[in-house]
């Protein structure tokens, strides 16, 4: 399912508000105010604003935007935050260097907090957000279809997958993670992942039963466990025909951002160290 990690403090509760969900009730990281936790800058000082430029470098007079697809979009403050950072927006406006025009297709499992992004998005012409269960093979063709073919093209320049991948291994076991990833890979050129660690698989299920809650059906049988990000690392490199490109390192809370490619891409650009 396009959830996104929005896996709060061990300890920490929505006290503000009585209805708000409790860390552990989101079974599939849907919390309602993920930022407070870990807020987008913490992401963007690991990523250089001129990525998609060097990515994507305009051809001739070719104007086509860049489209991304991002994964588990929340409440859609990071997609913002991911926006502005590549294009260097200050005051609304590029600066100079700045990256091609940017295109995003936002998408959760969650319609309550895709409203609240599609109300609050500053950039309405940019985004497009949608309510989907990304693991459903069959929901997902369409609307990821007809946001492609708006602009004629088949694929995603680049996925953003950011802290999604532990809340489809729990949902979906370890034959899920394997099927979310090879998707992924089939409709970009570029991937940056966050993978979340095996120590925030345990969190989640100890907050389950904390609350008294049905724990996830899979934790128990997975057997892709320990080390993730070389987990991951090794399903899309040896599996899904995708080469590591670079680390960009790692958040504060412990999480790799890593920059993938799809083998088959023609042209390829070399990302200055």
């Amino acid at each position: 399912m396009a959830a996104t990690d929005k896996l709060a403090a061990d300890e920490t509760v929505e006290t503000e508000n009585p209805g708000a969900l409790k860390p552990g009730a989101a079974p599939f990281g849907n919390f309602p105010h993920y930022s407070r936790f870990h807020p987008p800058e913490q992401r963007l000082c690991l990523l250089p604003p001129e990525l998609l430029l060097q990515l994507f470098p305009p051809e001739g007079r070719e104007k086509r935007p860049i489209l991304g697809l991002d994964v588990g979009c929340n409440s859609g403050d990071l997609s913002v935050a991911l926006y502005k950072h590549f294009l260097c927006l200050r005051d609304g406006e590029p600066c100079s260097g700045a990256s091609r025009d940017l295109r995003l297709l936002c998408c959760d499992i969650d319609p309550v907090l895709v409203e609240r992004a599609e109300k609050e998005c500053p950039f309405p012409d940019a985004f497009t957000f949608i309510t989907l269960d990304i693991m459903d093979q069959r929901d997902r063709k369409v609307p990821l279809s007809s946001f492609l073919n708006q602009f004629g093209r088949s694929v995603f320049d680049i996925v953003f997958c950011m802290s999604v991948t532990m809340w489809i291994h729990l949902n979906h076991g370890d034959h899920g993670l394997w099927e979310f990833l090879a998707h992924l890979s089939s409709v970009c050129q570029y991937l940056l992942v966050e993978p979340q660690p095996w120590k925030c698989y345990r969190a989640a299920a100890r907050r389950l039963r904390k609350l008294g809650l049905h724990s996830f059906d899979h934790f128990s049988s997975l057997t892709i466990r320990g080390d993730m990000t070389s987990q991951i690392v090794r399903i899309l490199t040896q599996d899904h025909a995708m080469e590591l490109v670079r680390c960009f390192g790692n958040t504060s809370w412990d999480r790799s951002l890593l920059l993938f490619r799809a083998k088959r891409t023609t042209e390829t650009h070399p990302i200055p160290e």
